[in-house]
């Protein structure tokens, strides 16, 4: 099989995504994740539009990239103006970088339309754009925008637009689906005509307005493109590009396509949630491949089958793209759910111990738990039930006081008792809230005892009423998301008062915090097989 070139924008078209914002120095770090994974081309930005796009253009010259090339966004010549004369072309030439991507009209609706201008002009501005940019010494891609709309309403017209491309000097045209509304039978025959009609390579772009972008950009990769452009975790504008994460997996995987380096493919996940984090934006569990929800199991049918055979539930090996398989816990749950997530915390498993467990979470999510969302309050019940679970920290007391005054923001105040070891801690402090002030209470009463707690953050916090026909006396289950500097963890609480919901999901993620320590350090310092051998 051939090797797609893979042409990420998600700097640029990403980021006109509802809600999606990345600063200069997230553009530039993105930019170094994804030529380590070897991205061929990263699109940096418009460096007409904003002074940011324009430094950006300017500080990532400093940096070493190994794979990617760094393009340069910009539109054709407006009419009437010479290309050498035109402040977008001017500001492509100015950015340095060593690939410009112009967009054009294809469609003659937006020619006549939009544009204003008849349909030869058109053809004018492509020619002249992309002959100004390479005798500057660019290397140009040309982005056909509208290509499949435009060739539906005028075949002609649309060949025509992207053979002046071609001919000016493009070294590959891209065909744009700027709606996403195309179907992939029609991305098909198009792709094919032209291909059929141009000297040079042809490359793809799809948005996902009709939720077949990945199956679009597929379709036209079967059919002759050599060049997918899109966004990591699909991001963009109204319902996003393609997600270049699903791509790739499904070229490589399942399509026997070469991209990125040969261990690019292995660190997909890890791209997926880098970018999230960076954005600032909530990870998608049930995205393909990467998504958290991914390769989780929840039916007791099906845990017992990936049990025996994982490929009977899964389509690919979590780890060949970065992620892992999860067991989920429920009332739904059958004892292969309970076998696994026990066997993973490596405890002995007996028939008692494995109905207890059960029992247990069959009263608890009847009480309102939910324990599929919430695998660090699963274990510390599952060590519970073993006899295991042994409190780092006796709680005594807390109270939470909230104090407002006419005019001025509200004061929450936290205060307090633990028992650590025979000491006894009682500690005040204050927070934006009652949560963040028991949060910071409750660190200031560990850290000096536990300072590895230092490390750990709270990420997300959601609040969900579960019986609303009893109104303000309504149980409320609160779900934290916790993490350090090695991994994420969610615990669950669930109460009629939020702020004890609220306490029972922070001293779940504490107490899990610390078991999880514990373990590693006990991995550090377990003797290796060779001094064990030698201490027989």
């Amino acid at each position: 099989m051939s090797r797609v070139q893979i042409y990420d924008t998600t700097l640029r078209d990403g980021s006109q995504g509802e809600g999606v914002n990345f600063s200069l120095q997230d553009k530039l770090l993105i930019t170094q994740k994804l030529d380590e994974l070897g991205f061929d081309f990263i699109e940096g930005g418009y460096p007409l539009s904003n002074p940011k796009d324009a430094e950006y253009f300017e500080r990532v010259r400093e940096l070493d990239l190994r794979h990617a090339k760094v393009c340069a966004f910009g539109m054709t010549r407006r009419r009437g103006v010479t290309a050498d004369q035109d402040v977008g072309m001017r500001a492509l030439v100015a950015s340095q970088a060593p690939v410009c991507t112009v967009v054009g009209k294809t469609s003659d609706l937006h020619v006549t339309e939009v544009l204003r201008v008849d349909l030869d002009e058109n053809l004018a501005m492509i020619r002249d754009s992309i002959a100004y940019l390479r005798s500057e010494g660019r290397r140009v891609v040309y982005d056909a925008e509208h290509f499949f709309d435009g060739f539906k309403a005028n075949r002609d017209y649309a060949l025509k637009t992207i053979r002046a491309a071609a001919e000016a000097g493009a070294e590959i045209v891209v065909l744009c689906d700027t709606n996403g509304g195309t179907l992939p039978g029609d991305v098909a025959r198009y792709v094919e005509a032209a291909r059929d009609a141009l000297p040079c390579p042809i490359g793809i772009h799809c948005h996902n307005d009709s939720d077949l972008a990945t199956a679009n950009s597929l379709a036209a990769v079967d059919h002759g493109a050599l060049h997918v452009q899109g966004t990591i975790n699909g991001i963009g504008e109204r319902c996003g590009n393609v997600d270049l994460l699903a791509v790739v997996a499904n070229l490589v995987l399942k399509k026997g396509h070469a991209c990125l380096v040969p261990d690019g493919v292995g660190r997909l996940t890890e791209l997926s949630r880098y970018v999230y984090e960076l954005a600032n934006m909530n990870f998608r569990p049930g995205q393909p491949f990467v998504g958290s929800s991914a390769f989780a199991h929840k039916g007791g049918m099906h845990v017992h089958a990936v049990n025996r055979l994982a490929s009977s539930y899964e389509h690919i090996d979590p780890a060949t793209v970065g992620n892992h398989r999860r067991v989920l816990v429920s009332e739904l749950s059958g004892r292969s759910n309970i076998v696994a997530a026990t066997t993973r915390m490596r405890l002995e498993q007996d028939d008692a111990l494995l109905k207890r467990i059960l029992d247990r979470v069959v009263d608890l999510e009847n009480e309102g738990y939910q324990f599929e969302a919430a695998e660090a309050s699963f274990d510390l019940l599952v060590r519970k039930c073993a006899g295991t679970y042994v409190p780092r920290f006796e709680r005594l007391h807390y109270r939470v006081d909230v104090v407002t005054h006419e005019g001025r923001e509200p004061v929450t105040e936290a205060s307090l008792k633990l028992r650590i070891g025979g000491d006894l801690e009682h500690v005040v402090a204050e927070g934006d809230g009652p949560v963040n002030a028991l949060d910071t209470a409750l660190r200031k009463a560990l850290i000096p005892s536990f300072p590895s707690l230092s490390k750990m953050r709270l990420v997300d916090y959601k609040v969900r009423v579960i019986n609303s026909s009893e109104g303000t006396a309504a149980r409320v289950r609160v779900v934290i998301e916790s993490s350090d500097d090695d991994e994420e963890w969610t615990t669950v609480g669930v109460s009629e008062n939020v702020i004890e919901a609220s306490w029972i999901a922070l001293v779940d993620s504490v107490e899990y915090k610390l078991y999880k320590d514990e373990g590693r350090a006990a991995e550090v310092n377990r003797p290796s097989v060779p001094e064990r051998v030698a201490a027989l």
